[in-house]
């Protein structure tokens, strides 16, 4: 039971995809920059690359919103579907896949592809495989580029964060970033601990995201509206605050429940109002930091050797 509830908390449309009604969910557009424009409806983001090469999308929702995502991308360019990347494997990002994959081509990280050939569960929920036509048919392991509609499309894996398959695509040409759910905007993260994922990781990926955006920057997040840097740089500070609290307060002895009573400080209580509540976020923190590391005791020095007689 405990685990049901923590799963709603997280986001229900992954606890309830089969049973959701997707009927009245509307797929929009809007331009990012250069040849990028973002489409949201239910579910991850998604990036779309429009031009004379066709079209190259980022991540692709749930499977029953296929058609309306088609439509969407019939309005901004006529020419073929070419290309699907995905940021990592969970089906709020992936569901597409078995529709996109019978015309274009899938690209993900090495391990999206295997969590997504075989079942997988999400706070102990079951996640059935996908089927070829939905698996990824091109893979990598830490980098790789595409060349299509005129840029260099960079793709960057962060192991051990959100899952342990996170890639950050970047538009080098039309300066745009998507993140996929490495970055969620002024929300609590989602750490799939059951699938690679850790509270550090994390944090250190963003870290090194941040360090890494090239002035100006248009970022399309996991989730939320398009951000800037100051957005990222909000939620690393988060992070790094939060992670000091609750691993200080377990160090002290505190237990989980004490944690939870006691709470995030006030500014943060927004933050538990989207996928992840605080009680779960907390939770995941008290089980996933990793222990802090204890200074060596310092070496006793040696005794002075008897003098010789």
């Amino acid at each position: 039971m405990k685990a049901l509830v923590a799963a709603l908390a997280f986001v229900p449309a992954l606890a309830l995809a089969q049973q959701q009604d997707f009927s009245k969910v509307e797929v929009k557009s809007a331009p990012v920059a250069g040849n990028v424009h973002m489409l949201t409806g239910e579910g991850g983001n998604i990036a779309a690359s429009v031009g004379p090469d066709g079209i190259l999308i980022v991540d692709d929702q749930f499977q029953p919103l296929a058609e309306k995502i088609k439509a969407a991308l019939a309005k901004l360019n006529k020419g073929k579907l070419q290309y699907v990347l995905n940021t990592h494997w969970h089906f709020d990002h992936t569901g597409g896949n078995t529709t996109f994959g019978k015309e274009a081509r899938i690209v993900a990280q090495d391990q999206v592809r295997v969590r997504l050939a075989n079942d997988q569960k999400i706070f102990g929920n079951p996640v059935p495989a996908l089927p070829k036509e939905g698996l990824p048919v091109i893979t990598y392991d830490n980098a790789m580029s595409l060349f299509f509609n005129g840029e260099e499309i960079r793709l960057t894996h962060y192991p051990a964060g959100h899952t342990d398959g996170d890639t950050v695509v970047y538009f080098t040409g039309s300066n745009v970033m998507h993140t996929g759910d490495q970055f969620v905007v002024d929300t609590f993260p989602f750490f799939d601990m059951e699938n690679g994922g850790t509270p550090d990781g994390y944090l250190a990926n963003l870290e090194k995201i941040v360090q890494s955006l090239p002035p100006g920057v248009k970022i399309i997040p996991g989730h939320g509206p398009m951000a800037a840097k100051e957005d990222m740089e909000r939620a690393l500070a988060m992070l790094k605050e939060t992670t000091s609290i609750v691993r200080a307060k377990r160090d002290a002895g505190k237990t989980l429940e004490q944690v939870k009573a006691e709470g995030l400080p006030e500014k943060y209580k927004s933050w538990g109002n989207f996928f992840i509540k605080e009680p779960v976020y907390l939770e995941m923190l008290y089980k996933g930091l990793a222990p802090t590391k204890k200074a060596a005791a310092p070496a006793t020095p040696a005794k002075p050797a008897a003098p010789k007689k």
